[in-house]
């Protein structure tokens, strides 16, 4: 190891040998020259220590220092011997002051993956992705406050960092607290670019008792992270209706909830925040009501809005979208005045109310009877397959009644938007290229999509055949879209099993009116039933549907079979949208016949974010 902080280490990591230096080697008459300081070992064994002897003393001005030289054919078998001896060194150790920090450089509304990034002497840099695997990604995670890592990201899938890339050739035995305790070429010791930027996926479930750090990649003004956005409901009636569709816009920064002053809130701000929020259209509210409801609130001293209101809880002051963002943070916005100012933050305004439209999947609506062909059977039909949440797969079009995909080629977030708000979902989270959720079969359809992001349908933005661009397969588009949330993932649970993904199924259904966790009779039991859980779980596919549970013991107070007869057809959200008995009747009784799932994310493959440039 280095004797003096930003002295790194340049042994070789096991594994890799030697690597050739830049440039023409120079060839010393004796073969090997190695130079070392005083006190330290010199010949062949001051190869294998990093940092061997003792360090310097404190008015030193010199590290440990080796030099190699490339030997002539006389020394040829000695270079072999020392190489051989090099693979089997141990790694070095970071010389660190404290634990570093980490964060995740990542999509919006998923803290749990990202680019990994680490804050050393106070400036944030990336991490190569060399020899990076899942025990490396799986320390980052805990170290994050997540419980386990579900994969990595190589090649700069999230995006090119900035800055030094501190760390290469990271090795870990996995049993490390934090990834300053692995083994390294040192502190900014690394041949790599910004295009090998690693970057890991997490396993969505914190540590228990770990308050995690803002991990969000949306920038606001002044380069503020807009971590969250939600619709505080109003009215009593919206409170009782889910999801949330009606209500005062509030963003979470530092992990307050703030809310957003109405001046000059258009229609166009409004589909913005919709689509943050799962849904793809929005209409008027009726601002006399809710100013009424305001003025009314402002007057009462005990009212919360009213001490809110003195305590400057406005963040945004002004917001200016022209709609076709995927996030808030990327309109103009101006940030209201801090404390102490004489400003008011939101002068003669009060706080911004949007009204979202559910897309069909979460507000079902009776089928119209047409008579004659509606515009929606003349548009181009658009699919998603091989996702593993709703909301996100390949994007496949139907066109001369044969399904085909879409080249990523210019395909970016503007144009994934228009495919999930014309499927009934909001703006797109993510962009995803090369054939990340798998490849599909048949022609490639469309390719070079170009949306402006006020589209409709797919059919209305400009394309190519994709026969004209020689795409391939392998470059097949997909989305991940958002989505509203429904509770759905606070109704079913898995307890018992060996990890997270296992279980016996626990669900919460209203018994008398009372809201009672018990379990699910397994007559019938099928992958389709397991399917709707492990996706309503948001733990991807299913991989056993499970009839017999008697080596899972389930929660003692959920041990009654609430659900039985239940079938699926495989669309459904959660298991309680499925068909099942009114009365239960299972003919296994509960115990050891408890149905129970084993899921599985075959998403294994790397996630990009594209930004909105064409």
């Amino acid at each position: 190891m280095a004797g003096r902080a930003g002295r790194p280490c340049t042994q070789a990591r096991p594994g890799r040998g030697l690597r050739p230096p830049r440039g023409r080697p120079r060839l010393g008459a004796g073969g090997w020259r190695i130079k070392s300081p005083q006190g330290a070992p010199r010949g062949p064994l001051a190869l294998l220590g990093c940092g061997a002897g003792p360090a310097p003393t404190s008015g030193s001005s010199r590290s440990p220092e080796v030099t190699v030289m490339w030997p002539p054919p006389a020394t040829f078998s000695l270079f072999l011997l020392l190489l051989l001896l090099l693979d089997q060194a141990p790694p070095c150790r970071l010389q660190s002051s404290g634990t570093k920090k980490l964060r995740l450089v990542g999509p919006a509304n998923r803290p749990e993956e990202g680019r990994l990034e680490v804050l050393h002497q106070g400036q944030w840099g990336t991490v190569c992705d060399d020899d990076f695997a899942l025990q490396e990604a799986t320390v980052a995670c805990r170290q994050l406050g997540f419980e386990s890592a579900l994969t990595w990201a190589h090649s700069a899938k999230y995006g090119q960092g900035e800055g030094p890339i501190w760390l290469d050739n990271v090795r870990c035995l996995g049993t490390e607290n934090t990834l300053d305790q692995c083994g390294s070429n040192g502190w900014g010791v690394s041949d790599c670019r910004h295009s090998e930027d690693v970057g890991v996926v997490c396993h969505p479930q914190r540590q228990r008792g770990y308050h995690s750090e803002k991990v969000s990649n949306a920038l606001g003004p002044q380069g503020r992270r807009l971590e969250e956005v939600r619709l505080k409901p109003i009215l009593a009636s919206a409170k009782r209706h889910s999801p949330v569709t009606e209500g005062a816009v509030e963003v979470r920064y530092e992990g307050h909830w703030r809310q957003v002053c109405d001046q000059g809130w258009t229609m166009n701000n409004s589909r913005v925040v919709c689509g943050m929020l799962g849904f793809p259209s929005q209409v008027p509210v009726n601002s006399h009501y809710y100013r009424k409801v305001w003025n009314l609130k402002m007057k009462d001293p005990k009212s919360r809005l009213n001490s809110l209101t003195k305590k400057n809880s406005f963040w945004i002051h002004r917001v200016d979208c022209l709609g076709t963002e995927p996030h808030l943070a990327k309109c103009q916005v101006q940030v209201a005045p801090g404390r102490g100012k004489l400003r008011p933050a939101c002068p003669g305004g009060m706080h911004a109310v949007v009204s979202c439209v559910a897309g069909p999947h979460f507000h079902p609506q009776k089928p119209k009877p047409r008579h004659k062909e509606s515009r929606a059977e003349q548009e181009l039909k658009v699919r998603l397959r091989s996702g593993a949440q709703v909301g996100e797969g390949r994007v496949e079009v139907l066109l001369n009644r044969q399904w085909g995909t879409v080249c990523d080629h210019r395909w970016n977030l503007i144009s994934a938007s228009v495919v999930c708000r014309q499927l009934g979902f909001g703006s797109a989270r993510e962009a995803l290229f090369g054939a990340q959720l798998g490849q599909g079969l048949g022609p490639i359809h469309l390719s070079e999509v170009r949306c402006r992001g006020y589209e409709r349908t797919l059919s209305d933005c400009l394309a190519l055949e994709g026969s004209q661009t020689g795409c391939q397969h392998a470059n097949d588009a997909a989305v991940r879209c958002n989505i509203p949330d429904m509770g759905f993932q606070n109704q079913v649970r898995l307890a018992g099993g060996r990890n997270p993904e296992e279980g016996v199924v626990e669900v919460q259904v209203e018994v008398n009116g009372v809201p009672r966790w018990g379990t699910v009779c397994s007559d019938h039991w099928g992958l389709m039933e397991a399917m709707v859980t492990c996706r309503q779980l948001g733990l991807g596919y299913a991989n056993f549907a499970i009839q017999d549970t008697w080596y899972w013991q389930g929660t003692p107070e959920a041990k009654e079979v609430v659900m039985s007869g239940v079938r699926c057809s495989g669309t459904e959200l959660a298991l309680q949208q499925c068909q099942r008995h009114g009365p239960v009747h299972c003919s296994h009784g509960p115990g050891r016949f408890s149905a129970g799932v084993a899921c599985m994310n075959r998403s294994t493959l790397k996630y990009t974010v594209e930004d909105t440039q064409m």
